[in-house]
């Protein structure tokens, strides 16, 4: 079994910076991509960002380009997404995800955490 939970999510006034937290458990030895997605209300779930995890490089979408960072640490088996200069259009639960070696796409969810930027 492999597990994600995100944490670090809030509300934050326009302008401001948030950073979340995605730790990774169980057999996660397989993994070639971490990422972070977002759904906001009424809207389909979207991609974020991620990270490829043999080479470290890094993928954004044109919305957060710029502004939001996606980061790793090895030893705890974490991602990090730090965000900058958030917008209300930014409001949306944010999810971490795990693409297993051999998947054709994101196979492992988290449950969520909820991002809120007032105006």
């Amino acid at each position: 079994q492999v597990h994600v939970v995100e944490s670090g999510g809030g509300l934050v006034q326009a302008g401001g910076s948030l950073r979340l937290s995605c730790a990774a458990s169980g057999r996660i030895w397989n993994r070639d991509a971490m990422g972070w997605f977002r759904q906001a209300p009424g809207k389909e779930r979207e991609f974020v960002g991620s990270i490829r995890w043999s080479i470290g490089t890094t993928y954004y979408s044109d919305s957060v380009k710029g502004r939001f960072t996606v980061s790793r640490d090895n030893a705890r088996n974490m991602i990090f997404l730090q965000m900058n200069n958030l917008k209300p259009e930014d409001t949306a639960v944010y999810y971490c995800a795990i693409q297993r070696r051999g998947a054709s796409d994101y196979d492992v969810w988290g449950q969520g955490t909820q991002v809120t930027v007032s105006s």
